[in-house]
């Protein structure tokens, strides 16, 4: 089973653009959990106006992106998870792709085609945009974990589970877990479309505006964080290709 994440929020722009391109990959045993974190524009009429039962529609904590996609993970009950975003698109043979990566690393992120709000090409590569490549040590310096190109076993939530408190954002935390408890693939043929304009929720990709002092106390409580919930449940830690 197949469980995908759509953290939403005044997405009633483009998310039934995002649904349909999703539904389109899924079986009939699959889910689509959006979890809505207080919309105030169409967003969840056009949610429920959609008569499929794969679609979950749950209320979500009302606290931000981060606290939104956590409570969307707590309700998933696929063996294999998916991220995305509400105003993004993915083609058409993202899961399938990704469904094969895992039989061997605990998460795998794809590459993206960046693309502004009309979906025309801004750049044919995330990856070669940001410098995205595999390795703890290099990801910690500079996350090239993108959500929204992001799928993983579900053993990963269990020491991912509950997110620490004061996260810089959620696909650093979750891709360094998955680098800790059993390997990330990094899969350079674009998956999806990863649409930048300016009513984003996340800012993935920019160049970061925070003070240096900021970002290296980020990157310390990462790695104070993840050494706990190695303590906490090295039962699951093994190796397997990074």
């Amino acid at each position: 089973m197949i469980s995908v994440c759509l953290a939403a929020y005044n997405g009633a722009a483009h998310i039934r653009q995002q649904i349909d391109s999703i539904l389109s990959q899924l079986s009939a045993a699959d889910e689509l959990i959006i979890s809505d974190d207080g919309s105030t524009d169409a967003t969840r009429d056009l949610v429920a106006a959609i008569a499929d039962t794969r679609i979950r529609l749950i209320d979500g904590p009302r606290k931000g992106l981060i606290r939104n996609f956590e409570h969307a993970l707590g309700n998933a009950r696929g063996d294999l998870v998916f991220l995305c975003d509400q105003d993004d698109l993915w083609l058409p043979d993202k899961v399938e792709r990704m469904a094969i990566e895992l039989d061997i690393a605990m998460l795998a992120v794809s590459d993206c085609r960046v693309v502004d709000d009309s979906l025309n090409l801004v750049h044919p590569s995330f990856f070669a945009l940001n410098g995205s490549r595999p390795g703890f040590i290099r990801n910690l310096l500079k996350n090239g974990y993108l959500g929204c190109c992001m799928a993983f076993r579900r053993e990963l939530l269990s020491t991912a589970l509950p997110f620490p408190s004061h996260l810089p954002m959620h696909d650093w935390w979750l891709g360094l877990v998955g680098q800790m408890t059993g390997g990330v693939r990094f899969i350079d043929t674009p998956l999806s479309l990863y649409r930048r304009h300016g009513g984003n929720a996340s800012i993935s990709g920019e160049k970061s505006t925070f003070p240096l002092h900021v970002r290296l106390r980020w990157r310390l409580y990462l790695l104070v964080q993840l050494a706990k919930r190695r303590l906490r449940a090295p039962s699951i830690i093994r190796n397997t290709p990074p």
